[in-house]
């Protein structure tokens, strides 16, 4: 590798994944090929750690520990929903005019986005010599210009096969069971649990995304008629669904029952960390059909993001790429830009590695196609053509 004076950092933000590690991984290993930097930093816990200075140095990590690192759930090196202001991003500056790191790379969402398009901002305003790169990560796959995320994958295989056992056991003991599944404002984490369907019957019968505003009247009646059919009902439901309004059914019940909701610093409300939203929804079912109802609730929570016994071998390779292409990016003398996955061919599966400029994604929400829900309830066929190839092969079950 040939050495340069200019070094680089990497930090990953937001929540943990099952393959954020291997973005970083693909990182290190690029910078380590091209020769991009002199040397490789690590920061702890975002650009928490560039502001304390409490950087690790990764420049010369074998190629073994690398390889347990990229198949490590969780951000190895700590994470961080801080939102910088200018004041926070000069002192960044200053510490990284210490080490002369000119390349920040930032693995994260679309609020980590933001906060490296501030970071790049302020920096050109500044006159710092600093290329930002955002390398993308999130479960609930709602970057915009982006056919999908990594940590997405994995997660909807998780939501998948949770889905696929919980609903077998609602077969063996029938009754009413609602599981509530992360993504916030987009469905498609929640809409992944379709692919429990492995045979006719299985749940769930009903899913809530919220694409769709959600009225109690129309879900009580959809749980009256597949129970009044079945004898039992299995519900997937976004832990972001909204009232005519706009306003979480979680946020509402967070006023009511506490008087405070929790925001982080980005601002977005706190719809995870309890199973408050899942009670509610078992509460009503049994006041409005009967209290005799066997009626139970889960909430997947925080689970979803980095379960270790269910990573898509695609989601893998392509968060290890992300990382890769983030850094040929900047060997290109591209700078102040966010990597996004495009699909180019569905068969065979094939995407390519685009960098846009980083206002484009940051802070924006991509949302589920409508064209891939079905009558409020339910998604169709071209979701379930989209998602399984990020998902893979799932559990062959079988019956008597």
């Amino acid at each position: 590798m040939s050495q340069s004076a200019q070094n680089a950092v990497i930090a990953q933000s937001g929540g943990p994944t099952v393959v954020i590690n291997a973005s970083l991984v693909g990182v290190i290993e690029a910078i380590q090929e091209t020769g991009l930097a002199g040397s490789i930093y690590g920061a702890r816990h975002a650009v928490r750690g560039m502001l304390e200075d409490d950087l690790v140095d990764l420049t010369d990590l074998p190629g073994n520990q690398l390889e347990q690192i990229a198949a490590t759930p969780g951000a190895t090196l700590g994470s961080s929903r801080d939102k910088p202001d200018e004041e926070y991003c000069k002192k960044i500056f200053l510490q990284l005019a210490k080490r002369d790191i000119r390349y920040f790379f930032y693995i994260g969402g679309n609020d980590s986005a933001d906060t490296c398009r501030i970071v790049s901002e302020v920096a050109a305003a500044a006159g710092h010599d600093l290329k930002a790169f955002h390398v993308p990560k999130t479960i609930d796959n709602d970057l915009v210009l982006n056919d999908h995320t990594p940590g997405f994958g994995s997660a909807a295989r998780f939501v998948a096969c949770a889905l696929m056992g919980d609903s077998l056991d609602n077969k063996a003991l029938p009754g009413i069971k609602i599981d509530v599944i992360m993504g916030r404002h987009a469905g498609f984490l929640t809409a992944a649990s379709a692919l429990a369907r492995s045979e006719h019957g299985t749940g769930p019968h009903l899913i809530y995304l919220p694409e769709s505003v959600f009225e109690v009247e129309q879900f009580i009646a959809d749980v009256d008629r597949v129970y009044s059919a079945m004898g039992r009902c299995m519900i997937a439901v976004s832990e972001g669904i909204h009232d005519q309004s706009g306003t979480a059914i979680a946020q509402s019940l967070a006023e009511q029952f506490s008087g405070e909701v929790e925001r982080d610093a980005h601002g977005n409300v706190q719809l995870s960390g309890s199973g408050a939203l899942g009670d509610h929804l078992a509460r009503l079912i049994r006041e409005r059909l009967g209290h005799k109802l066997r009626v139970r609730a889960d909430t997947f929570g925080y689970l979803q993001r980095s379960f270790a016994g269910c990573v898509s071998k695609v989601d893998a390779e392509e968060a290890r790429a992300s990382g890769r292409h983030a850094v040929l990016a900047a060997a290109d003398g591209l700078a102040g830009a966010s990597l996004t996955i495009r699909r180019v061919s569905d068969s065979p599966y094939q995407v390519e590695y685009v960098p846009v400029p980083l206002a484009e994604v940051a802070g924006k929400t991509r949302t589920m196609p409508p064209s891939w829900i079905e009558g409020g309830c339910d998604v169709n066929s071209e979701f379930i053509d989209y998602i399984t190839p990020l998902v893979g092969p799932l559990p062959q079950l079988g019956s008597i």
